[in-house]
């Protein structure tokens, strides 16, 4: 979804979501260390399942923040686009 539109967040929100993703890439990095090295499957799939896990709680962090912050404020000023636009945006996190 293209969007011109930006969010600001606090520089602790921002360390907070750095830090998720970096741990997230950590795990990326290893799976292919993982199949590099020629790791059992079943290691591998569980490798991934735990950077899957990690990828639905950085979503929901941040899904969260944009309901309290982006939805609520436009809300408050009587403006319904983003509501409109987070039940799109449910509709396709959840397929």
């Amino acid at each position: 979804m293209e969007n011109c539109c930006t969010t600001h967040r606090s520089p602790e929100e921002q360390k907070l979501l750095i830090q998720r993703l970096n741990r997230i890439s950590g795990q990326v990095g290893g799976l292919a260390r993982m199949v590099e090295k020629d790791a059992y499957c079943v290691d591998i799939l569980n490798q991934v399942s735990a950077v899957q896990a990690a990828l639905t709680a950085f979503s929901r962090q941040l899904l969260g923040q944009h309901i309290r912050t982006c939805v609520a404020q436009d809300m408050r000023q009587g403006k319904p686009e983003k509501t409109e636009e987070l039940v799109q945006l449910l509709g396709q996190l959840m397929k």
